[in-house]
């Protein structure tokens, strides 16, 4: 018998969370809760825009943890990060909401979208419908879909509820057929690609740059994990790659806004900041 991925136990606890979630709230309160809601800030847009002047669109991540590296940031104050993220120069955020293996929550995500006015990603394990609806009445605009934990059936009928709801889609694949199945499936166009691997959790730059030619031009390609430098920035630019998700070199610095525009806009010079989150 062979030993669960990171990936399996990660989906097979979400199918029991989604089960626990749905006891204590029903579907048709969600409902309501999602049609009481903000509206949507237009997260696809505002990465198209930026990305068409060739400009760094960033997806500044708000996670205080990971399945591979344990505790990332431990003063973690959503809506400071938020604040700093969107002084820092970010287009849009992505927050994570999974509790038993990113130590996120649902309420990070609404603290960090009160907090400024950008768009918000919720980054979990979307498996259920019941979870895109949720997703909606928490305030996010976008939702990710990450292929590998979906079948090509499940995977349209998300994406057909998030569409019901109101909310973007970022489609999340990690090599070739993935990508097939993901432009198969959906009109979305976010296409992201994790430069980690779900199941060993290793992350290479060239997952992005092998897929990119297969990706057709209509499609925002946004390349997700592993960068960390302006090296790995540039590398991506030159290939016409211009959104980027990033999160663990943000949060491992002293004030993440400051790191992202170091990271994307050094043209800008640095801030002089009196404080952590200035």
């Amino acid at each position: 018998m062979s030993v669960p991925t990171v990936l399996e136990n990660i989906l097979a606890r979400k199918a029991q969370e989604v089960a626990e979630r749905r006891a204590r709230v029903s579907l048709a309160e969600l409902e309501n809760l999602a049609r009481s809601a903000d509206a949507p800030r237009g997260f696809a847009q505002a990465l198209i825009d930026q990305a068409k002047k060739k400009q760094p669109a960033v997806i500044a991540e708000i996670k205080k943890a990971s399945p591979s590296k344990g505790v990332i940031r431990e003063h973690f104050v959503p809506a400071d990060i938020a604040r700093s993220y969107e002084k820092g120069g970010a287009t849009c955020l992505s927050v994570l909401t999974d509790v038993d293996f990113f130590q996120g929550a649902d309420e990070y995500l609404k603290q960090a979208r009160a907090a400024c006015k950008l768009p918000v990603i919720r980054k979990d394990f979307m498996i259920d419908p019941y979870q895109i609806v949720e997703a909606r009445a928490l305030g996010a605009d976008c939702v990710l879909l990450i292929v590998s934990a979906l079948d090509d059936v499940k995977m349209a009928e998300l994406a057909a509820v998030a569409k019901g709801v109101g909310l973007d889609v970022l489609v999340e694949v990690h090599d070739g057929d993935e990508l097939e199945r993901a432009l198969k499936t959906l009109d979305t166009k976010l296409v992201g690609v994790n430069n980690r691997n779900l199941h060993t959790f290793e992350v290479s730059l060239e997952t992005t740059l092998d897929l990119l030619p297969r990706i057709p031009r209509d499609r925002l390609v946004i390349t997700e994990s592993g960068i960390l430098n302006r090296a790995d920035v540039e590398l991506m630019e030159v290939s016409d790659v211009y959104s980027f998700l990033v999160g663990e070199a943000f949060m491992r610095a002293e004030n993440p806004g400051t790191e992202l525009q170091r990271l994307f806009f050094p043209e800008r010079g640095l801030p002089v900041s009196g404080s952590t989150l200035d």
